[in-house]
């Protein structure tokens, strides 16, 4: 039985609800906590196989929303190498140590954390960039490998998509669909490295519901709560997450 402690059922409960949040259009950093947060009580291979039967349920939902107003150049320019980032994570999963993951995980939540004071500080410039694909082939294999190690491809993929300055619907479209196919593609490798077996995906069904629920509440809730208050206290919940992450990795290697 997965849930044998208290501390474990918390960490479960909460990883859902937030990225249920996320899904339900809160975005950015809670999607970022869900793997952090359950690698606190088990290893984070594991705790991304149970997350991602629930995001596929999710994926699909949004695609329903968005369905055929994504950016194609975007795409084809993104996801081969997100397809490059998978295998790579793929293919040093057997060699990576849970406490080298957990470091992996807690410099991701870092460096997002950091990328987002630093545009808080500085801002950011309102000139749409041009597409250059050799730079986002190199940000989307470094989303698709921590999407793969956490389910945290979102930060590399904005730094290359943000600037592109899409239209607000077709950049959601975009993003939607370009996770989904990822989400897809990781069934793959996780199904070969033994993540859906039948205690893992047990905790996914149990855990189903109040994903569900979460989604519901974060549409209800961003339309009701002013993000200038929300976000500044979420990325500090990411900080202090990614510190005990990168303790606890630093510890296993020493």
């Amino acid at each position: 039985m997965l849930f044998d402690s208290a501390a474990t059922l918390a960490a479960c409960f909460a990883a859902v609800i937030v990225v249920g949040l996320s899904k339900g259009g809160l975005g950015g950093a809670m999607a970022l906590l869900g793997v952090p947060l359950m690698s606190l009580v088990m290893p984070p291979v594991q705790a991304a196989g149970i997350l991602l039967p629930i995001l596929l349920v999710m994926d699909g939902v949004s695609l329903w929303s968005w369905w055929g107003q994504w950016d194609r150049r975007t795409l084809l320019v993104m996801l081969p190498g997100a397809v490059v980032g998978i295998a790579i994570g793929w293919a040093t999963a057997a060699i990576v140590s849970d406490p080298m993951v957990r470091l992996i995980v807690g410099l991701i939540a870092l460096a997002f954390v950091l990328r987002y004071v630093q545009l808080t500080v500085a801002g950011q410039g309102s000139a749409a960039r041009p597409h250059r694909p050799l730079l986002g082939s190199v940000w989307a294999s470094v989303a698709g490998y921590t999407s793969f190690v956490a389910h945290a491809g979102g930060p590399p993929y904005q730094v290359y998509t943000m600037p592109l300055r899409l239209d607000p619907k077709v950049y959601v479209s975009t993003s939607v669909l370009f996770f989904a196919v990822v989400n897809a593609i990781k069934t793959i490798p996780y199904f070969a490295l033994g993540q859906f077996d039948a205690t893992n995906l047990t905790t996914s069904a149990l855990l189903m519901p109040v994903a569900a629920l979460a989604t519901l509440f974060g549409a209800w809730l961003v339309k009701r709560i002013r993000a200038e208050v929300f976000y500044p206290l979420m990325y500090a919940f990411v900080a202090v997450v990614a510190a005990k992450l990168i303790w606890d990795g630093v510890a296993g290697l020493t």
